[in-house]
């Protein structure tokens, strides 16, 4: 007998709401007191296409001169939720506040704009959203002027938006992750038209050259590509993000010399599936390991990048990276599950045995080299001697540290469509067990630098003790270590001296030695 098909669109049956207008525009419909403007829709069947349909790159400007002032005076305020992706978003609308005039601020009575920019990838993120939402309900009701708006990966989702629009009917604004530049105008449209106003594109995706960042700190996130195809079957960005699509080299080339000549010390490429870079384009032969090349000729201490897939890793690429020079020798390489039947029903497209041979071809290139990962427990399906397989290749690989997840099912996905049969208490047993060795691998590994001299790029200092500083070795260990708090923003070398789980103790090596560079 055939699965039934999850309906999706019974999500935006509002039997309840008056429509008051519709055109070329979207359409106008009462809802519980609120006139919503809906100019666009999520789309779960659209999500889901990929088509031939060209990606267009766009170097426009995303503030109009007449919107250049539409902040001033007032205060914005944006809460980032889930991964960098959404962080490098956010530095985009930052930018875009800021060009309208707009000043930051952390105390959420003074904004005048509040965003939540959202993930979708576990449910536990979305009941954070609401919960969000529910705390900032009284703050409306105190400042009506006050504009909420919610975007990002959620924003994506039908049963999100239809949530929203039903039960939190005091948001203003809602948008998805294909139009953040469209911001301005957005926003312009909740201001004075007094309505709720939802656009959200379920298209493929574009690439919007050109818009304005606001970065802090000497650490930057650099957008390489948008989107994945690679479809794992638990996974919602491949719907919330679009297709793959590669910005073109150039632009990504002319970012990073930039950044590099305003003093940035750390650049991290981003991308969904980052080392998929290029396959999309029709016109040049250029890949991932191509542009780490290009990038690793400029001046730029520090070059990461996140997230790989296993199945786009090439031996180009390893080769380039063991070049080494401002590539540093830290590889976040997602494994999800050491079994190869579970990575079956996963979709992810590689074996365990594929896993291994890429690790053991790495590590003959990059003797050093530092691997972490991404490993979900409780599959549906996952059986103990499944379980114990991912174990297995954890001691094999020996990572360094990994993000480990209990699996919970996401509204659209296949997984979801699947009997969720490994018991809450087994998920939880197992993640201990998992941790547990993680907690061991690591300790191991920190161990194994006590008394070497170590790299640090110095990122701030304690907010529990005076003159206590923090920071990142190239191989992304994190660093504590006394000093003042001039340093913040250098290079500064240290002798590891106590080797923790989760970090190391440090001293600084005397400054005749070069302490600071």
């Amino acid at each position: 007998m055939a699965k039934e098909t999850k309906d999706y669109s019974k999500y935006f049956d509002f039997s309840g709401a008056k429509v008051i207008s519709e055109d070329e525009h979207g359409k106008k419909i009462r809802l519980g007191g609120r006139d919503i403007h809906i100019v666009s829709e999520p789309n779960y069947r659209q999500e889901k296409q990929r088509g031939k349909e060209e990606v267009k790159v766009l170097y426009d400007n995303a503030v109009p001169e007449a919107l250049r002032t539409l902040g001033t005076n007032k205060k914005y305020l944006i809460y980032t939720y889930g991964c960098q992706m959404n962080e490098h978003d956010t530095e985009v609308m930052k930018g875009l506040f800021e060009q309208m005039g707009y000043t930051a601020t952390e105390d959420r009575s003074e904004a005048d704009v509040i965003l939540l920019n959202t993930c979708a990838i576990r449910e536990n993120a979305e009941d954070k959203v609401f919960g969000e939402l529910g705390h900032l309900k009284s703050l409306k009701t105190e400042k009506p002027e006050l504009i909420l708006g919610v975007c990002g990966c959620m924003s994506q989702e039908e049963s999100v938006v239809s949530r929203i629009l039903q039960k939190h009917s005091f948001v203003d604004l809602i948008f998805g992750t294909h139009n953040i530049h469209r911001l301005p105008e957005l926003l312009m449209n909740a201001i004075f038209s007094k309505e709720m106003v939802v656009e959200v594109w379920s298209k493929e995706g574009d690439i919007i050259e050109n818009l304005p960042k606001k970065r802090e700190g000497m650490r930057a996130w650099v957008n390489i590509m948008y989107g994945c195809d690679k479809f794992c079957t638990y996974c919602i960005v491949p719907y919330t993000r679009g297709k793959e699509r590669s910005r073109l080299p150039e632009d990504v080339i002319a970012e990073v010399r930039e950044l590099a000549r305003q003093g940035f010390k750390e650049i991290t490429l981003l991308g969904q599936n980052v080392n998929a870079y290029g396959k999309d384009f029709t016109d040049r032969n250029y890949r991932f390991g191509d542009l780490m090349k290009d990038i690793s000729k400029i001046d730029i201490p520090r070059v990461r990048f996140t997230t790989s897939h296993p199945r786009d890793f090439d031996d180009h690429l390893i080769e380039v990276l063991a070049g080494r020079g401002n590539l540093v020798e830290h590889i976040h390489l997602p494994v999800q599950s050491g079994s190869t039947a579970i990575l079956k029903k996963m979709s992810r497209k590689y074996t365990r045995e594929s896993y291994l041979e890429l690790v053991r071809k790495i590590r003959a290139a990059i003797p050093d080299v530092v691997l972490t990962t991404d490993i979900i427990v409780g599959f549906p399906g996952e059986t103990e001697e499944q379980f114990e397989e991912t174990l297995s290749l954890v001691r094999e690989v020996r990572f360094d540290s990994a993000f480990t997840f209990i699996y919970s099912p996401r509204a659209g996905t296949p997984a979801a469509e699947m009997a969720d049969d490994v018991s809450a208490e087994t998920k939880k047993e197992r993640l201990k067990r998992l941790n547990d060795l993680m907690a061991e691998l690591s300790r191991e590994s920190n161990e194994r630098l006590k008394g070497q001299i170590v790299e640090v790029l110095v990122e701030g200092e304690s907010k529990n003790k005076a003159n206590m500083l923090s920071g990142r070795t190239r191989t992304n260990k994190l660093v504590h270590f006394e000093g003042p708090k001039e340093w913040i923003g250098q290079f500064v070398h240290v002798r590891v001296t106590e080797p923790q789980t989760w970090y190391i103790k440090a001293e600084p090596v005397e400054l005749a030695q070069g302490a600071v560079s």
